[in-house]
């Protein structure tokens, strides 16, 4: 009788357990939900800007190259000379486009990342859960663009 009564109370307690664990994991309160304008933040901020004047500059030169070129190559009357220069020229300005598309996507990545470890960091300040991009959001959430762009370089 003692045994089955001991059966019994472990069962008891094991339901209440349960049911008590399945009660805090189930709670009432919503997380805590932000939203950010990626786009805003990108565009606005003085490393895209720096990063776009120094990609103008560079292509101003690679037009300069292009503009030689041309000057060069209308000169030349020796059609084996022309098309030495026409590869030379080619292949000089493929070289300077690869190197300011490679130099351009390895910074634009950095500052990327730069500008979501901004956002996680003040997210997480800031007590929310859940950040999420404002151009995917239909209606909710709290806008921090503002508070995070002040601590965007």
């Amino acid at each position: 009788m003692k045994k089955s009564f001991y059966i019994a109370a472990v069962a008891v307690l094991a339901f209440t357990a349960g049911y008590s664990v399945n009660n805090c994991a189930i709670s009432d309160t919503a997380p805590k939900v932000a939203v950010v304008d990626t786009s805003e933040l990108i565009t606005n901020s003085a490393s895209v800007k720096a990063l776009k004047a120094e990609q103008d500059k560079k292509v101003s030169e690679m037009q300069k190259t292009l503009e030689k070129a041309r000057a060069d190559i209308a000169k030349e009357s020796d059609p084996a000379k022309i098309a030495e220069l026409q590869e030379k020229y080619r292949k000089q300005i493929n070289d300077q486009k690869l190197a300011l598309d490679n130099d351009y996507n390895s910074r634009m990545t950095k500052i990327d990342t730069d500008i979501k470890g901004v956002i996680a960091e003040k997210a997480k300040s800031m007590n929310y859960d859940l950040v999420l991009p404002k151009n995917i959001v239909l209606f909710g959430g709290d806008d921090i663009t503002g508070v995070i762009a002040k601590d965007i370089k």
